[in-house]
């Protein structure tokens, strides 16, 4: 029976695997290479954003009368963007999963990276940011402007050819899931002490 199941299993992830790399030649080999200068930018403002954010709105703390709930909504979002950045890092060197374009020649690499494969810190970083901006405002433009943002970073991943869907994926659940527990934390933190 256990034959059964390891086979299974194994028939199971293999299936994955093929439709992981299947789905990433369909899209980067299919891409609009007139677009690929524009994805390494939109690539590139999740780091930007990331850090320009949370400083803009500390800034705008000391500048503003509501300075308090300005600073404290920098907080927020500054450490959920810095710790599942650096959870990112850690899955990524623990699983060391090497990168599509390097397991698959085929692939066109459109941009330089060095770090293993899953999961993906620009969608870990994007989707960080963009969840904790959702709740720290909670209003529907921002959630509009900074979702479709966190989607087309994960998209412009797939696009250079630097990630597996499966790695977007994982980064999507880790920064969106961890922005959203590290509020719930906070919140409970905050009804604990009152209590």
């Amino acid at each position: 029976m256990s034959v059964f199941y390891n086979h299974l299993v194994i028939s199971i992830i293999s299936t994955f695997k093929e439709w992981d790399f299947l789905i990433l030649r369909k899209i980067n080999l299919s891409r609009f290479t007139w677009l690929d200068t524009f994805f390494n930018g939109i690539t590139g403002s999740a780091f930007i954003l990331a850090i320009g954010i949370p400083i803009f709105l500390f800034v705008l703390g000391y500048v503003s009368k509501n300075h308090i709930s300005f600073r404290n909504t920098s907080l927020y979002i500054g450490s959920s963007v810095i710790i599942s950045a650096i959870i990112a890092e850690i899955l990524k060197y623990s699983v060391n999963r090497t990168r599509p374009f390097i397991t698959h020649p085929v692939l066109e690499n459109i941009t330089i990276v060095q770090t293993p494969s899953f999961p993906s810190g620009h969608t870990v970083i994007a989707f960080a940011l963009s969840v904790s901006l959702c709740i720290a405002f909670n209003k529907k433009y921002v959630w509009i402007i900074s979702l479709l943002w966190a989607f087309t970073v994960l998209y412009s991943r797939l696009h250079l050819g630097v990630h597996y869907p499966s790695d977007v994926l994982g980064g999507m659940i880790i920064g969106a899931g961890f922005a959203f527990l590290y509020y719930k934390s906070q919140q409970w933190f905050i009804k604990k002490r009152k209590n």
